[in-house]
């Protein structure tokens, strides 16, 4: 499986599929029960789904989503904050599409937008610099969610806007960071994985040795891999090799794609311009230093020091996203879910995003 020729090769995706049934064969022969696998990035997993990987494997290997995706980690309050934001006046926020149908305790940005507040989509927070420019009599906000994948197009943006002497612009960081959420998990006693699937893209940014962690801090292994169908598998059956040979490494399966080092120039500009603060995750509570914000000094980009919003507590429901992105609960054991829940009225993150756990299950592995 080293030489990945054609990615979408059929006979060569049917052989990697018998050749993982063999390993997890092994595995639970060794271990008396399948193993557990987390993909942590939401990607995977809806690749996982679209390609019938998921459900393939499904008797043989057990697939878990965690927490990778940006709109389904934002804890309730925050996305109460960020609608909550819009009635100010003299206001344009942008943001992701994905944002735009995730309920608030009350409405969504999309019915906020029906009422007439000035919310717009856009494709880059890139985007919003231009609007900005050209409505200097209005405050434009840009919602930034996202995990190291997009911190770096976050800081670039903050950078166009200070060349460009804006006095107008501002963005609302709620932020993650893969490794503080993964420490969390490992550290957890109701979380049992026998390994990760690492996130291609967050990669990228932060390299294969941003996960020395795992296997110094819980003897953790994990493979770094890609989005395509035999990428998918080729990681499988690496991580399985492992857990059989009683080796805990991080394998590098993204090499074209993926440096030891990652992206220096990406990580400098992160450095340049945030550094570390608390965030909340939705059913995680608030981690420590999970998040990235302004440094003092570009105080005046600052959404949170800049706009006052005070939001009460959450409305409860019975959406159990919180559970669903930590491993614990599959979407089918949601009582809402494929009922009161769907993707035309979402009650969680989950079920709107194209990341989405929910989404995917709902798309490509629900029983009709």
């Amino acid at each position: 499986m080293e030489q990945l020729n054609d990615l979408s090769d059929p006979q060569l995706i049917r052989k990697s599929i018998e050749a993982v049934l063999r390993l997890a064969n092994t595995f639970k022969e060794q271990n008396g029960r399948v193993p557990v696998l987390m993909e942590v990035c939401g990607s995977h997993t809806m690749a996982f789904a679209k390609s019938g990987i998921k459900k393939r494997l499904k008797e043989h290997v057990r697939l878990i989503a965690g927490p990778g995706c940006p709109v389904c980690v934002t804890d309730q309050k925050s996305i109460d904050a960020m609608i909550k934001l819009t009635e100010g006046p003299k206001r344009i926020i942008c943001t992701f599409g994905d944002m735009m149908r995730v309920p608030g305790s009350n409405f969504s940005l999309m019915e906020a937008k029906t009422e007439g507040k000035d919310i717009r989509v856009v494709y880059s927070p890139l985007d919003s610099i231009k609007i900005a420019e050209e409505n200097p009599d209005q405050e434009v906000i840009f919602l930034g969610i996202g995990f190291e994948t997009t911190i770096p197009i976050l800081a670039l943006t903050v950078h166009e806007a200070q060349k460009k002497e804006l006095k107008n612009y501002s963005i609302w960081m709620t932020t993650k960071l893969v490794e503080p959420v993964l420490r969390v998990l490992l550290s957890s006693e109701d979380v049992n994985i026998d390994g990760f699937l690492l996130p291609g893209h967050v990669s990228v940014v932060m390299g294969k040795k941003n996960y020395e962690f795992l296997v110094e801090g819980f003897q953790m292994p994990g493979v770094i891999t890609g989005f395509e169908t035999i990428e998918l598998l080729s990681g499988i059956y690496k991580i399985l090799q492992l857990l059989i040979d009683k080796k805990v490494s991080i394998i590098n399966d993204y090499k074209y794609v993926v440096k030891d080092e990652g992206n220096p120039v990406a990580q400098n500009l992160i450095k340049k311009y945030f550094d570390f603060h608390d965030e909340a995750w939705r059913g995680m509570s608030v981690i420590s230093k999970s998040g990235l914000g302004f440094k003092r000094e570009y105080a005046q980009f600052d959404a949170k020091r800049k706009f006052k919003v005070n939001v009460g507590e959450p409305r409860k429901t019975k959406c159990r996203c919180g559970e669903i992105i930590r491993g614990l609960i599959t979407p089918e054991e949601c009582v809402l879910f494929n009922k009161s829940c769907t993707p035309l009225r979402p009650i969680g993150p989950c079920m709107v995003s194209t990341e989405g756990t929910c989404a995917a299950y709902y798309q490509y592995m629900r029983e009709v």
